[in-house]
């Protein structure tokens, strides 16, 4: 019946079969479905590689850039689970010590590329232990089932100890299994030690401790200890120094006095900037080296940290320092952003007092209060402009060579500091800024009426024209001042006096510096021959020394046309001084008239000048002529016959056999009705101190008061911000941060960025008024943050390294790098979680300037030194210390039995174990490798 069955079987078409209910048994349970899952999960991974996971979804795994991971959700029985894939997208050697960047299994088990399966719940952890063995079971089946001898692990226990177990199938023969456990609190004395550490690793061993002391070859050991640098202390943050104590009969008694770490900076007058290095890790690492005895071990503990193979340095910088600009941090960048809105509300009044009003409202558009400081405030601010700050500047020592591309004011003058002090005067607000401008105008007026020097101010006869109009005002100012003093001092000099020349013998050498530098023979006005001539021409010569006045000397190769006197050049009035206005209006005003009178009108403007050097040259030259005067003025409307371009005499002492010589007056000065033939033949003959002064000092000193007293509050605004600017940038400008090329290539692109931006200040149109001042000038001050902030970090690690160049260099080079990125200015893109982390080598030279930034404990720092875990390091125990043991075997094909050829060996780590931790915390990790 078989028989016959088995052949109708076989005669029927393949077509027409169909199997009936075929059951696939290796799925029937839930967990061989689970199983199937994982397995199809891995092959897609493996088969997919490191590049095509990256491209699809794989994300990268927190700020280590080399790691990646992929993941997978599965469902077993009631429960959901989490398959992920750690890999590393380059490929490298872990064998090297203490590698940067590693994932926390990665360094306590030395693996590259791992799974982790973890329940999906708030802690992602599995607290039954038969759930864990289940689930590590069911990855071991499937990566088996794969080919693939990816290591497993599976957290367990409570999430704080940081527990895992895993497994790997290392091939055909070889298992390695991983355990890791944590002991938070009331670690073993022992294993406070290197020693009971050591112990530990030994009773792992499969054999007895006695055969290993017998055999102590292949156990290695690698330590890696971090210090960090103490903080201060509250108490403890000063110096202390000798003070005596009047009340305690002259005794002296030690005072603390509080010193902050920026003190000395340049910018410390203005506020105070937060340290942005809070202090540094110090990474001491031993190589990998064998170990023989447990009291080799102890050596270890003992010796100095100076022994270690290799020192790092990483710096702690705060996270405001790394995250991007925050212009809120109180700087010179966050008071000129609120002066920029001060300037933006300027425009709503005409006039400072309107501004300065308690019954005006205008809160600065809602973004700073209009409260204005106590009048103690006020008055400090004004003592210290006008009477703390009264001696003299010297100009330029603080600037850099393109400040003056910033129209403002030099650094130490008198209204940049105004400008400062308005930075932190009520926060900048435009109500506190009018109050102070009132008062400083006042104090300007004081100074004019009383006849005092201006403060802060460099009076040397000359208008800086490349400055803001309100320095160039009281330049002016100063020098009227100075004027209407002198004038003073003579008038009441003068009392009682007939000769003039007796008042004028006084000012003599003092007017003399008016012709410094010009080739005079000086010759003072004593009625004394200064040559030998001829007795008819005697008496006339000293006839006429008996009239001249005020003369500066005599010229040398030249005498006066009509007599054989030598000409004596004649000591004439300052050139009127003119501030950048003026000189608008000048040029407005020859341009208002029409060519043919261009010329005249010139002429006119020059009037006051040309009289007053007619009547000094009259006075030191009695018995000149018009011709004469050309010859000293205006050497080239002199045609002279004789081949000397200058014009000169060449004369030597005797009488000349043709005399006058031949020479005469140029076109221009030749022609009928010349202006200043008609002007020499009206002037008469009066010495410089003798003149009308041609810069009216009261008149003048007025208009610059009338100016400061009626100026708009805009225009104030627009000159405050320019040389807020300038001066802030000169402040920083003054810090000390070594040869870093950077920071200096940094602080010039600010000022040409400074002088670009700010040039339009005044010509921007009325209609982009808002557009300007809220987008152009509020990202100026973002620039202007951004510098500050590097500065502050180059000086910070600059005085810390002082005498460590390269590592100063090196550390700065990284932080610089990342804040570009991170500020958008560099071409290599940065993620937002990403993390700064500096780690610089330490060449053996510059170990004893890092082992100085680990200063002693104090006395009242003695509670803080446990003396527990040894491997001190001036007197600071570490941080943290991290220590591998492993041991390594050269397994042989008969080995256990296996199946391998006889003359293979393969090396084998049979164990290793990471120990990380303090004297109060301790995280183990333990993998052996087994003979299946």
């Amino acid at each position: 019946m078989a028989s016959s069955s088995r052949v109708h079987a076989e005669r029927e078409p393949l077509s027409s079969y169909e199997p009936e209910g075929f059951d696939d048994f290796t799925l029937a349970s839930s967990w061989e479905r689970f199983i199937s899952e994982i397995e199809a999960t891995c092959r897609l991974w493996l088969a997919d590689g490191p590049n095509n996971l990256v491209r699809k979804n794989a994300l990268q795994v927190g700020s280590l850039k080399n790691l990646y991971k992929v993941k997978f959700d599965s469902k077993y029985g009631m429960k959901s689970y989490c398959l992920e894939y750690y890999f590393e997208l380059h490929t490298t050697a872990h064998n090297a010590e203490w590698k940067d960047e590693l994932h926390s299994l990665q360094l306590q088990f030395g693996v590259k590329e791992f799974l982790v399966i973890s329940p999906l719940s708030a802690s992602g952890v599995i607290l039954d232990e038969p759930e864990a063995t289940k689930l590590l079971s069911s990855v071991a089946i499937a990566l088996s089932n794969c080919g693939c001898n990816w290591p497993a692990f599976v957290p367990v226990h409570d999430p704080t100890r940081k527990a895992h177990i895993g497994i790997q199938n290392m091939g055909m023969i070889f298992t390695r299994r991983y355990e890791a456990d944590r002991i938070g609190s009331q670690v073993p004395i022992k294993f406070m030690h290197l020693e009971g550490i050591y112990e530990l690793f030994l009773s792992k061993f499969a054999f007895a401790r006695m055969d290993y002391a017998i055999h102590p070859a292949g156990v290695h050991f690698t330590m890696r200890l971090t210090y960090r640098t103490p903080p201060y202390d509250d108490d403890n943050e000063g110096i202390y120094v000798v003070a005596e104590n009047s009340e305690s009969n002259g005794n002296s008694e030690a005072v603390c006095v509080k010193t902050l770490w920026d003190d000395d900076c340049p910018w410390a007058e203005w506020y105070s900037a937060e340290d942005p290095i809070k202090g540094f890790e110090l990474i001491a690492t031993w190589s990998k080296r064998a170990i023989g005895s447990s009291t080799e071990m102890a050596e270890f503990e003992n010796a100095s940290t100076n022994e270690a193979d290799h020192w790092y340095l990483v710096p702690i910088v705060p996270t405001h320092m790394i995250i991007g600009p925050n212009i809120d941090v109180v700087g010179f960048a966050s008071q000129l952003q609120l002066l920029v809105n001060a300037l933006n509300t300027s425009f709503e009044a005409k006039f400072i007092e309107d501004l300065a009003s308690a019954d005006n409202q205008t809160s600065d558009n809602g973004k700073s209060s209009t409260l204005v400081p106590p009048p103690t405030v006020l008055d400090r601010v004004l003592k210290d402009l006008f009477h703390a700050g009264s001696s003299v500047p010297s100009a330029g020592d603080s600037e850099h060579k393109l400040s003056k591309a910033i129209k403002g004011a030099p650094l130490e003058s008198l209204f940049a500091q105004f400008c400062l002090h308005s930075l932190w005067f009520g926060m900048c607000n435009i109500r506190a800024i009018s109050v102070l401008w009132i008062e400083f105008v006042r104090e300007v007026r004081w100074c004019w009426e009383e006849s005092q020097p201006l403060p802060r101010m460099v009076n040397n006869g000359v208008i800086d024209l490349s400055s803001c109009l309100i320095h160039q005002k009281l330049q002016m100012l100063a020098f009227c001042t100075e004027k209407k003093q002198s004038m003073h001092e003579r008038a009441s000099s003068c009392v009682g006096n007939d000769k003039y020349v007796e008042v004028y013998s006084l000012e003599n050498t003092e007017e003399k510096s008016n012709v410094e530098g010009t080739d005079y023979d000086i010759i003072g006005d004593t009625g004394k021959k200064p040559i030998e001539s001829s007795s008819g021409v005697d008496g006339i010569h000293q006839s006429a020394c008996s009239s001249r006045r005020g003369s500066a000397g005599v010229i040398k190769d030249m005498m006066l046309l009509k007599s054989h006197q030598l000409m004596h050049a004649p000591i004439t009035q300052d050139p009127p001084l003119m501030t950048e206005d003026m000189h608008e209006e000048r040029l407005q005003a020859i341009e208002a008239f029409s060519t043919p009178t261009l010329k005249s009108f010139s002429a006119q403007l020059e009037k006051d000048t040309l009289s007053s050097d007619m009547s000094a040259f009259k006075a030191a030259n009695p018995d000149a002529v018009f011709e004469d005067f050309i010859r000293w003025h205006s050497p080239g409307d002199w045609e002279s016959e004789i081949n000397d371009a200058a014009g000169s005499e060449k004369f030597d002492g005797s009488p000349r056999s043709e005399w006058p010589p031949k020479g005469k007056l140029s076109e221009r000065m030749s022609e009928y009705g010349n202006s200043w033939r008609q002007m020499w033949n009206e002037v008469h003959a009066l010495a410089a101190l003798e003149q009308k002064p041609i810069l009216d000092p009261n008149r003048e000193g007025e208009k610059v008061l009338h100016y400061l007293e009626t100026l708009r509050p805009h225009q104030l605004l627009e000159q405050m911000v320019c040389t807020a600017f300038r001066a802030s940038a000169d402040i920083l400008n003054q810090t000390s941060f070594g040869q870093m090329n950077q920071m200096k290539i940094k602080i010039e692109q600010l000022y040409r960025t400074i002088a670009s931006m700010l040039k339009s200040l005044k010509a921007f149109h009325e209609d982009d008024r808002d557009d300007f001042i809220n987008n152009d000038l509020v990202r100026l001050c973002h620039a202007f943050h951004q510098v500050e902030q590097l500065l502050i970090f180059a000086a910070s690690i600059h005085r810390k390294l002082l005498h460590a160049p390269r590592l100063c260099q090196g550390v700065f080079d990284d932080y610089y790098k990342f804040y570009s990125r991170r500020m958008g200015t560099s071409s290599v893109e940065i993620s937002n979680d990403e993390e700064f982390h500096v780690k610089k080598s330490v060449r053996m030279h510059e170990r004893d300037t890092v082992s100085d930034l680990f200063r002693p404990p104090t006395a009242n720092q003695s509670w803080r030194k446990v003396l527990s875990m040894g491997n001190l390091l001036n007197g600071h125990e570490p941080l943290l210390r991290e220590i591998i043991f492993s041991v390594h075997k050269s397994m042989s094909g008969n080995h256990y039995g296996t199946t391998l050829p006889n003359d293979s060996e393969t090396d084998i780590e049979t164990h290793r174990m990471f120990v990380c931790g303090t004297s109060n915390d301790l995280q183990v990790a333990l993998s052996v490798t087994s003979c299946d």
